[in-house]
């Protein structure tokens, strides 16, 4: 179905080809994932099946990729609509109407299909994708979440025979990424569909994928094979295979089910171990030192902080946000405090970014009063809200002004009063080795991120605002922004995260909050959150359950003694 023959591409001006001799072949009715670090290419070569690569990007292309018989370099995009169907990083930049259910017809009214045939595949994906009470809804009002799944059916009704995905489930909560993944398996296995797809959360896509396709970047060759034997020895892998490699099973497990089957002696060997004390986000509580407010950064950008209480950053009382006749928070309270990281996680559009936008004073509460520093932030100057709040939104791009990121890093410097190099410095922290001579359009949507983080954390705000803060990052990655995450909160600064990944909330948060349908269902200590929730629960916890360890590194700690 699709044949990569002796493929290489090199973005203009580049010294380095991103693609080199790629020879790939995907089969009619396969699911093939592909992986690796961000950065390394795997959306270039999403962007070759369809031939956006090269009539959209430019740059030079050599070999031929064929789809369906079809050779990409002699049919533009627009002559492969009916074969390949293709879902970006960014779902709100495809959309061309105004509300759900006329961007599901659009593109079948491009095709020319009859009136009643696109009535039918209409309802068919409202159904299959769960967004039949969305269909009269404004898109400019949907959550990231419910964007993405909007983006995939409008694909999906113009029934083409090949779907190439780009992290599709990175906006999705745990449960609406499981029912997508398995809606996309059905029409695999039901209908012949092919699927490739890009993720970086690989611990939701490992046991529906039939092969792995291993991007290892620097133009280096593609490692494909059965997924099993690729995570083996791949750079990037969910945390259920690395505490596979840990325990030394074999074969690789790929799904918690697997897993447990394996996991009995190691459950036996931790018996005489508890996950003791707080994770390393909960370390930081509310009784950690800080000098918050002083005016001084501290952090990654600045001097540390100098001892003192624990103070309360921002409260949040009987807030209510409504957006017209839809209520997205209905009377919450909150408080944050100093030295603590805040989870904040929920179904797609339980109100999560909008809690996130009034904490930083995006527009004002519909009723109910928001205090971030003892002032309402939406009457705070803005040179003073910044200094006492930093937000990094969704779409981390529109943070972005520079012509590179050398000059993005820069002027964020000179803007805050940090040392020369002080942003940079934390770019390199979170994703070394960025470009920096390449403008910011023209990054990985992983790479754009950690740009953004780091020009909102390098000045180290008071509170620290990060909505879906990994959406495009690789497991390491995840890993380097969690250590400055510590380094804030170590500080004395509070950070508040949106997130549907569980796996983050493990490894950083000591405290989380469940929102639904706009209202606090759950507030506590996150282990308790999330183990004790069948849909929020980490991979670890779900295969070493009923006893609560999160992280692979709790339990590498506990093998090694270091847990009495």
């Amino acid at each position: 179905m699709i044949r990569f023959a002796d493929v290489s591409f090199t973005y203009a001006g580049a010294e380095e080809a991103t693609l080199r001799r790629v020879d790939l072949h995907v089969e009619e009715g396969e699911l093939c994932l592909v992986v690796g670090e961000t950065g390394s290419g795997k959306t270039t070569l999403l962007r070759a099946v369809n031939g956006l690569v090269p009539h959209f990007t430019g740059g030079h292309l050599s070999g031929e990729v064929t789809v369906a018989g079809r050779s990409t370099r002699d049919h533009p995009p627009r002559e492969l609509a009916d074969v390949v169907g293709m879902v970006g990083q960014d779902p709100a930049a495809s959309f061309v109407t105004d509300v759900v259910e006329d961007e599901l017809a659009y593109t079948m009214e491009n095709l020319g299909i009859a009136p009643d045939v696109m009535r039918r595949r209409v309802e068919d994906v409202l159904d299959l994708l769960g967004l039949h009470d969305l269909r009269h809804r404004p898109l400019a009002t949907l959550s990231g979440g419910q964007q993405q799944r909007v983006a995939i059916g409008a694909v999906l009704t113009a029934s083409p025979r090949v779907l190439v995905l780009d992290e599709p489930t990175s906006a999705l909560d745990p449960a609406a990424a499981e029912e997508v993944l398995s809606s996309l398996a059905r029409l695999v296995h039901d209908v012949g569909l092919t699927v490739v797809l890009a993720e970086h959360r690989l611990e939701r896509v490992l046991p529906f994928a039939d092969r792995v396709v291993l991007v290892p970047g620097r133009g280096e060759p593609l490692e494909v094979g059965p997924t099993a034997e690729i995570m083996a020895t791949s750079p990037v892998a969910p945390p259920i295979v690395e505490l596979a490699r840990l325990a030394g099973w074999r074969p690789i497990p790929l799904s918690v089910r697997d897993a447990r089957r394996m996991a009995g002696p190691l459950r036996e060997a931790l018996a005489a171990a508890t996950p003791a004390g707080p994770g390393r986000g909960e370390a930081a509580g509310p009784g950690r030192e800080s000098e918050v407010g002083s005016g001084e950064p501290a952090g990654p950008g600045g001097p540390m902080a100098h001892p003192a209480e624990a103070i309360t950053l921002a409260t949040v009382e009987k807030l209510t946000v409504a957006y017209g006749p839809v209520v997205a928070l209905d009377r919450i309270d909150l408080t944050v405090q100093s030295g603590e990281v805040l989870a904040v996680m929920g179904r797609n559009g339980s109100g999560k970014s909008t809690l996130l936008g009034q904490l930083a004073g995006l527009r004002a509460p519909t009723g109910g009063r928001v205090r971030v520093g003892g002032g309402a932030p939406a009457d705070l100057a803005p040179r003073e809200l910044i200094r006492r709040v930093g937000l990094v939104p969704q779409d981390a791009g529109m943070l972005l002004y520079g012509e590179t990121v050398a000059g993005e890093c820069a002027t964020a410097d000179r803007e805050t009063g940090l040392d020369p190099g002080t942003t940079a410095a934390v770019l390199d922290r979170i994703l070394p080795g960025m470009p920096t001579d390449r403008h910011p359009r023209d990054l990985s949507e992983g790479q754009r991120l950690a740009l953004a983080l780091a020009v909102v954390m390098a000045p180290a705000p008071a509170l620290v605002l990060l909505d879906e803060p990994t959406r495009g990052l690789d497991y390491p990655s995840k890993a380097r922004l969690v250590e400055v995450l510590d380094d804030l909160v170590t500080a004395g600064h509070g950070v508040v995260m949106t997130t549907h990944d569980v796996e983050l909330v493990a490894r950083a948060a000591g405290r989380a909050v469940v929102l639904a349908e706009g209202e606090v269902v759950s507030d506590g200590p996150a282990r308790d959150v999330v183990c004790h929730s069948p849909v929020f629960a980490p991979q670890v916890a779900k295969v070493l359950a009923p006893e609560p360890w999160l992280t692979v590194s709790e339990v590498e700690r506990a093998l090694a003694g270091v847990v009495p």
